[in-house]
């Protein structure tokens, strides 16, 4: 008995019979019952109506995402006992699949008189018949938004005599196109003050519309309409014509106190003359870049200003002017970020008058400008430092060292091919295709040697081809030059052997030295050649025919080792 708040969920009431589960909520002093996503039929509605008549607390009902099996033709009248309680019905997605052939609600016209609060959200509702507006004498307020409703069904639903306490009224995000109809439909409403058309599509709007005589608050927002004429009545004290194309605001509205205007199309603030009693305006996201200190000065009962997300440029004047102007309480007019500045004036936390705008905020083009030519001259002098210092080829480099990394030392022994791969430079390839490759391969037993004009692998890779090769031989061959050490095409094999060979500290690669060259003729980026050449003997190709047998021998004896 003490709960207050009742919600049944998921359940399908088909027949009279399963509706006596809910007779036990008959001793409840719940003050609100919920149906979310619940069945109901035309037999089971009068036994459900029947026993929430019963609550003696009951102030709400509430059906949710609920679904209507039936037409409204209920087989049993419904017998009203008016509760004492009841104020309060919510309607919000209420899936009733014959709609169109929905009734006039007849059976329960005796109950609606004691409503004062009613919505009916997103369900298809065309028309409210108009004997069912004069029953609701007590209503005072009424959301039928997301729904079918056009200006003539409009006209039919507020007809003489219905919803005579009325006073809010929410027609949003329906089909109504007439804006003087609307007006004229709802003009013998003399109790409304707050109306919400938006969302409707009314494009054009007339100079002349009717209106109730105490209309206050006014809601227009994305109603398609280009220009505002003196159709709006000038009763008004909140106006909201938002998100429409609106390039002016020059209506007379002596008692308007609250202006929205965001997300239309306006260049200047409006005439302060025509809304001399504004206290809040929302002009954002407009086409705003700033506003004369005449214009500004001329809100004499402002205190709140919203003109952020504009197009303002930002200058030391403009920034004086706004921290001398302490008659507004609040202004928002971000540059480039929204600056919230209040009295005293303060932009997020700091006074403005402590305010010093930095140049990018004074001058942003200018500084923007500056800022991508001093990048670009970055660029260009990184590139050409880069290109001065090798910066590619130590990034090939690394690429390669990477890759031979992530495979095994030594390959197994069943994957070795070669005695030796040779590296040489383009240069000295008489010498080691006619000299050495003839006395290596014709030896007894023959050394097998891989060249790179006769085995590598045609469209694969020059590095993974460098790599490969050397994995697969026994030893690698390195015939030194003076061309050598200039070679494009030995830069890349040296990439590999710095990584691959040198680094395991091994004996895999012989160094053949063709003709005399100094280290210091060595790159500095062959820096570990360099030393290997330093602290390890070299073979030294000897001009003497008869040294040369000796020299045979030795490379023999090393390709062996």
């Amino acid at each position: 008995h003490s709960a207050i708040w009742l919600e049944v969920r998921k359940i399908a009431f088909s027949i009279p019979e399963e509706v006596q589960l809910l007779r036990v909520m008959s001793f409840s002093f719940a003050k609100k019952i919920s149906f979310k996503e619940v069945l109901f039929t035309d037999a089971t509605v009068p036994g459900i109506v029947s026993i929430l008549e019963d609550l003696p607390k009951l102030v709400e009902v509430e059906l949710k995402d609920c679904k209507l099996l039936g037409t409204g033709h209920w087989d049993i009248q419904i017998q009203a006992n008016q509760s004492q309680s009841l104020r309060v019905l919510t309607i919000e997605k209420l899936s009733i699949e014959e709609f169109y052939l929905f009734t006039d609600l007849q059976a329960v016209l005796d109950l609606l008189s004691i409503f004062t609060k009613i919505t009916v959200e997103n369900t298809k509702v065309f028309l409210v018949p108009c004997r069912l507006s004069q029953q609701l004498l007590s209503l005072q307020y009424l959301d039928l938004s997301a729904n079918l409703l056009g200006d003539q069904s409009l006209e039919h639903s507020a007809c003489q005599g219905g919803w005579p306490l009325l006073q809010t009224l929410n027609l949003s995000q329906n089909s109504l196109s007439d804006l003087k109809m609307t007006g004229k439909s709802l003009s013998h409403l003399k109790k409304l003050i707050l109306l919400d058309i938006s969302q409707n599509n009314f494009g054009e709007i007339p100079d002349v519309c009717e209106w109730p005589e105490n209309l206050k608050y006014l809601n227009l927002s994305s109603t398609q309409i280009p220009k505002l004429t003196t159709c709006i009545p000038s009763t008004l004290e909140v106006l909201d014509v938002s998100a429409n194309n609106l390039e002016e605001f020059s209506l007379q509205l002596p008692l308007l106190k609250e202006l929205y205007l965001a997300k239309n199309q306006l260049k200047t603030l409006p005439d302060a003359t025509a809304i001399p009693n504004l206290v809040a305006m929302s002009i954002r996201r407009n086409k705003l870049n700033s506003f004369s200190k005449e214009a500004f000065e001329s809100f004499k009962k402002m205190e709140l200003l919203d003109a952020s997300a504009n197009n303002f440029i930002c200058s030391c004047k403009f920034l004086s002017f706004i921290q001398h102007q302490a008659g507004i309480a609040q202004v928002l007019v971000g540059w480039p970020e929204n600056y919230i500045c209040d009295s005293p004036l303060v932009v997020r936390g700091t006074e403005v008058g402590a305010v010093q705008l930095s140049l990018m905020e004074c001058y942003r083009s200018l500084m923007v400008s500056l800022i991508c030519a001093l990048v670009f001259l970055v660029v260009l002098l990184l590139v050409a430092i880069g290109y001065k210092y090798h910066a590619v080829w130590y990034m090939r480099m690394t690429w390669a060292w990477l890759q031979a990394k992530r495979k095994p030392k030594r390959a197994p022994p069943k994957d070795i091919c070669y005695d030796a791969f040779v590296s040489y430079s383009e240069n000295d390839s008489n010498w080691v295709e006619d000299v050495m490759v003839q006395e290596l391969e014709q030896a007894c037993p023959p050394f097998r040697l891989c060249l790179h004009k006769r085995d590598f692998v045609p469209g694969k890779w020059i590095v993974d081809n460098i790599i490969d090769s050397m994995e697969k031989s026994h030893k690698t061959l390195f015939v030194l030059s003076e061309h050598f050490v200039q070679s494009e095409w030995c830069k890349y094999e040296l990439d590999f052997s710095h990584f691959r060979l040198f680094d395991e500290n091994n004996d895999a690669a012989i160094l053949i030295l063709l003709e005399p060259i100094q280290s210091q003729a060595i790159p500095k980026r062959f820096c570990k050649l360099r030393k290997i050449m330093n602290t390890k003997t070299y073979l030294e190709w000897p001009l003497e025919e008869e040294q040369q047998e000796m020299f045979w021998f030795n490379l023999k004896v090393a390709l062996k080792s």
